[in-house]
């Protein structure tokens, strides 16, 4: 469940398959209203006959959508330019009687190259993206369950196709100070928009050119004072001072004789630094966390 995934290697497939995601997210995004925060998470896009889904086969390697008419479409994942990517997806959106019909650039990213523009072939490693799942698939199994212990507002856990991070994010329930934008390739008025409260937000992503390991990350939105001294759990996390947030490599998490418990103490100790010393009402916010086929007891 914890497979060696180093950054490295499969550097250019993850990088076109981010590409790959940002092309489908943003025909999701071109059909949905907006929810608060952008979470935008995956299911039925409301399109066409009724709805479209299209979903990432990563075992099997293809992208597969489905209409509620019935229909259904494929096309194989692999080397491919972003151009090609673009337009079979297209072609599959009208095959299943979608409106292929979005933005056509890539945000978060940088130098941002139109998509049906971006020529360049890009490898496509199908090993390393089948670990990549594996990975992902034991991350969002620890942060499902973290996110059961609260009471307040916490986003679903959803993959971020801006940033290709999976996160969950926890809302104090106040209001936080106008965010600064600046963020590469992205309009001030949506990082704006997902700051506009307090949060404590946590995630894994597969590494990139900022941090060349796969890694998973906890910060604060505003940063409380203290919060880069605050001493999180297990003994290989650490405060990332250009980041602005901690770090709990991916490697210490599956080297560990627990991984599920190692990355459990890290979540929970770095939204306790930043729950306390931002001074929310953790009384009224916290519970247990969630057990199976128990409703919480009053």
């Amino acid at each position: 469940m914890w497979p060696d995934i180093p950054y490295a290697p499969w550097r250019e497939t993850r990088s076109a398959l981010h590409l790959y995601t940002q092309v489908v997210g943003k025909y999701r995004l071109a059909r949905t209203p907006w929810v608060n925060h952008s979470w935008l998470t995956t299911s039925i896009v409301p399109d066409g006959p009724g709805g479209v889904e299209v979903a990432f086969d990563l075992l099997d390697h293809a992208v597969v959508g489905a209409a509620t008419d019935g229909r259904q479409a494929s096309f194989p994942l692999g080397p491919m330019s972003v151009a090609e990517f673009h337009a079979r997806l297209v072609d599959l959106l009208r095959r299943l009687g979608g409106t292929p019909e979005f933005d056509g650039r890539p945000n978060e990213v940088p130098d941002p190259i139109a998509f049906a523009e971006d020529k360049e072939k890009r490898p496509y490693d199908a090993e390393a993206v089948s670990r990549f799942f594996h990975a992902t698939v034991a991350v969002d199994r620890v942060l499902k369950r973290f996110r059961t212990a609260y009471l307040g507002k916490v986003s679903p856990v959803h993959l971020f196709w801006g940033s290709f991070d999976l996160a969950v994010t926890r809302f104090s329930g106040r209001g936080a100070p106008l965010h600064p934008g600046g963020v590469p390739a992205l309009p001030d008025a949506v990082t704006r928009e997902a700051y506009s409260h307090e949060v404590s937000s946590a995630g894994f992503w597969p590494g990139d050119a900022n941090v060349d390991f796969p890694a998973v990350y906890s910060y604060a939105y505003p940063t409380p004072d203290g919060f880069s001294e605050a001493r999180p759990l297990p003994d290989a996390a650490y405060f990332d001072g250009s980041l602005g947030e901690f770090l709990l490599p991916y490697d210490a998490i599956r080297r560990s004789s627990d991984p599920e418990a190692a990355l459990m103490a890290f979540l929970q100790s770095t939204y306790a630094a930043a729950a306390d010393l931002g001074g929310w009402d953790r009384d009224a916010l916290d519970c247990p966390l969630g057990e199976l086929g128990r409703p919480r007891p009053l």
